[in-house]
């Protein structure tokens, strides 16, 4: 990997691919272009690569998740299971942001070697268009400009900021991003969180264990934007238990910083009405992100009302040889999102663009909170499919009755399948261990069109979590009328093979027209005849915003 930072040239240094923005998006799609046989070029602002999911999201947030949820459970858990500790666990909180920094560090320099394998020049400054091939670098330090490149295509892929909250200025010492809520110095005795989405309740559960009493206050009434209502209320409720408090339905009017060095936050209920002032040592405001775009120069580029770059099918932007990706364009802002449309798109340049792949809005996008237990979800919530006055049927298996998860002691939770008439899955949402694995399967029946049917019918290793996906997927009422718990596996874990498994949204009979479904699908020639794989169900939630 050639280092192009502060070199001034005189001639545009000339490539087949620019990419503005070394996040995941932009270093997956700078690796994949390269090995495509192009000449790459990744202008990145950072010192390190990686953008805000290595350096200051996803990945050091999951370190601070893991670790803290050890020290609770060292605390908690380990005399009940036959680990006496000999005295009670201490944290030393300096030792574990060490930790968390180490593994930043190590996985940065791992993408560094993959650019170097892979002959990606990355130049380390800020990038502005000149024009549609032309970038100009400047210093991000004294804004100066040092470097000149030309690129035949152009992807733009600067991802997201932390949304400012109206009136509140964040310091980073009592006044919290994202950022600051990764690196405090030592655990606040009280902190409140401003906004129930993925990150603050993330942020909120690792100082929630490591001894903070911690209070979210969400606009809505609920916590979770995007869950199925009746996970989030479940989810709501184990994080109770583990004593983080929650003021829903509640806006933020004021935040000062006392005297005392205390913080003052004032809310009200979010129809109006009477004030409330919580005291505490810490805010984290998260109440979202928006699409970075700052000094691009974006004059000749559409965007929309959201702030977003527009991009057709294909992630073009409204100038031909530019495109977008990840956090800049409509859909969820999540890492692996913006991993796939890099790939998608570099291969689309690359001209190597393989026909399975010619649908990128074709993709199921899996959301997961690492908390403890964690909440993931795929496809379709039940609130989205009644205002479509969708048809379907759900199913669902608590873990505490899947032996695995039963032994660990760790078993709060459920799994809940939803599925079309046909028995094709429309949405599934998990709480429960390992939530974020176990997806998977899931977003795999939803991308290829695999039914219930066949998921019930596929032995699952014994004893594992994995199960309750099985149980999940038994709708009994479909295809076991007789009640006998035929899938209920030993009868020690699977219980009642999914009694609870039937509940037919739509109540109109459809069950007779699914027997016969499952009848058809039983003989593979007759599955192309039903054109299970292009239902239109199976378009990505994630994906259905405009």
């Amino acid at each position: 990997m050639r280092s192009l930072f502060i070199r001034h040239v005189k001639t545009p240094v000339q490539y087949d691919l620019a990419i503005i923005g070394a996040g995941p998006g932009g270093y997956v799609s700078a690796i994949r272009a390269a090995q495509n046989g192009l000449k790459v070029v990744c202008v990145e602002k950072r010192a390190t690569l990686g953008g805000t999911c290595l350096n200051i999201g996803c990945i050091p947030s999951k370190a601070l998740l893991n670790n803290s949820h050890l020290f609770e459970m060292a605390s908690k858990d380990f005399k009940s299971r036959g680990i006496d500790l000999s005295s009670p666990p201490q944290l030393n909180l300096a030792n574990m942001l060490e930790y968390k920094d180490k593994a930043v560090s190590q996985l940065t320099k791992g993408i560094e070697f993959l650019f170097k394998k892979n002959k990606v020049d990355w130049i380390k400054g800020t990038g502005t268009f000149v024009d549609q091939n032309c970038i100009s670098i400047k210093d991000p330090n004294t804004g100066a400009d040092v470097n000149l490149i030309k690129a035949k295509n152009i992807v733009i892929a600067t991802g997201s900021t932390s949304m400012e909250f109206p009136g509140v200025k964040i310091d980073e010492k009592k006044i919290l991003s994202s950022t600051g809520a990764l690196s405090l110095k030592e655990v606040p005795k009280k902190m409140t969180v401003i906004g129930g989405g993925i990150i603050g309740l993330e942020l909120g559960s690792v100082w929630s264990r490591l001894g903070s009493q911690v209070t979210v206050v969400e606009f809505l009434d609920s916590i979770g934007a995007g869950m199925d209502r009746s996970v989030s209320s479940a989810f709501q409720k184990i994080l109770a238990k583990q004593e983080i408090s929650f003021k829903l339905g509640t806006k933020v009017t004021e935040v000062v910083t006392r005297s005392d060095s205390s913080v003052s936050v004032k809310i009200q209920p979010s129809s109006g009405g009477a004030h409330e002032e919580l005291v505490c040592d810490t805010v984290l405001v998260s109440v979202g992100r928006r699409p970075y775009t700052e000094g691009l120069g974006l004059s000749s580029i559409k965007l929309d009302n959201k702030g977003r770059i527009v991009t057709d099918g294909h992630f073009r932007t409204s100038v031909p040889n530019i495109y977008a990706i990840g956090d800049v364009v409509a859909g969820p802002m999540l890492a692996h999102k913006a991993e796939e449309e890099g790939i998608y798109v570099a291969d689309l340049i690359s001209g190597k663009l393989a026909k399975r792949e010619a649908n990128p809005h074709r993709i199921v996008i899996p959301s997961v909170v690492y908390t403890h237990p964690e909440v993931a979800w795929a496809g379709y919530t039940e609130e989205q499919l009644k205002a479509s006055n969708g048809k379907y049927h759900v199913g669902t298996f608590p873990f505490l009755a899947n032996s695995r998860a039963k032994v660990n002691n760790d078993f709060e939770g459920s799994i809940k399948v939803i599925a079309s008439p046909e028995g094709l899955m429309l949405g599934c949402h998990i709480i429960g261990p390992n939530a974020g694995e176990m997806i998977s399967e899931a977003v795999m029946a939803m991308q290829n069109s695999i039914s219930i049917f066949q998921i019930a019918n596929t032995c699952h290793a014994h004893p594992t979590l994995s199960e309750a996906f099985k149980e999940a997927s038994v709708f009994e009422n479909i295809y076991y009328g007789d009640g006998d718990g035929a899938d209920g596996g030993d009868g020690g874990d699977g219980g009642d093979g999914g009694d609870d498994c039937a509940d037919c949204a739509d109540g109109d009979g459809a069950e007779d027209d699914v027997i016969d479904f499952f009848k058809k699908v039983s003989d593979a020639s007759c599955k192309d005849d039903l054109e299970i794989c292009n239902a239109p169900s199976f378009c990505s939630i994630s994906l259905i915003e405009p």
